[in-house]
């Protein structure tokens, strides 16, 4: 299971932190990722990280504003947003899947969802 946490109301140029808690299988295990759909649109890519977290794969549109990280003593992934955009508004959903590798940008290719949590930007 995936619980995501921490997004919220903030001002344009403002931070946010969203954690995802895992829980069940080896977390180190999974490669991890958070997508992100805002109304009226297709779930989208936000950005991955492999099973050592050494390595990171961002959209363009995130490149330089946000950082994925995680901590696998923890089971626990983060996302820091800084400089966030009224763009940037959006249910944000961290995903895990087992047999991928960080490259993958496709939603489907994720088997495990967590529920989201929102994120609004104010302009």
């Amino acid at each position: 299971q995936l619980q995501a946490s921490g997004g919220g109301l903030v001002q344009t140029g403002g931070s946010l932190r969203l954690s995802c808690a895992a829980s069940g299988r080896t977390f180190s295990s999974f490669v991890m990722a958070w997508f992100r759909q805002a109304p009226g649109k297709e779930r989208e890519f936000v950005a991955a990280i492999n099973r050592s977290g050494v390595r990171t794969n961002y959209a363009d549109s995130v490149k330089g504003r946000f950082t994925i990280s995680r901590d696998n003593a923890k089971n626990t992934m983060f996302l820091q947003m800084n400089s966030l955009k009224p763009e940037d508004t959006a249910v944000y959903y961290c995903v895990a899947e087992l047999t991928t590798n960080f490259y993958n940008r496709s939603p489907g290719g994720y088997s495990y969802w967590g529920q989201g949590t929102q994120v609004t930007v104010s302009s």
